[in-house]
């Protein structure tokens, strides 16, 4: 009983750092760009776009496509470091727990 006991306050206390990380990925932004900085997205750690950036001198018919791809590249470059974001706070909350082999979180 005492191992689980164990078991029901490392829950806990996963859970509740689970919350914590969810508020903090919540209240995080990150930047992705490209063109060398030409075009710049920003979103939450929650993957919600929240401005986009674009160079004046994209901003003309011939560039279009240019612009197009250069736009699906920044919102890559910045879901990129949204997910590495993520993982890096999904290890701190459960640093310390011992889980079985194979099990990921969250469940």
């Amino acid at each position: 009983m005492k191992n689980l006991g164990n078991m029901l306050k490392q829950a806990q206390q996963m859970q509740t750092r689970m919350q914590e990380m969810q508020a903090k990925l919540e209240a995080t932004e990150v930047e992705g760009s490209s063109g060398g900085g030409m075009v710049k997205v920003r979103m939450t750690g929650k993957s919600e776009l929240k401005r986009v950036t674009i160079d004046p001198s994209l901003m003309n018919a011939d560039e279009r496509e240019v612009l197009e791809d250069l736009l699906v590249a920044a919102h890559a470059d910045a879901k990129q470091k949204v997910e590495a974001t993520m993982a890096e706070e999904m290890q701190k909350a459960t640093a310390g727990m011992s889980l079985p082999p194979g099990m990921k979180l969250p469940f």
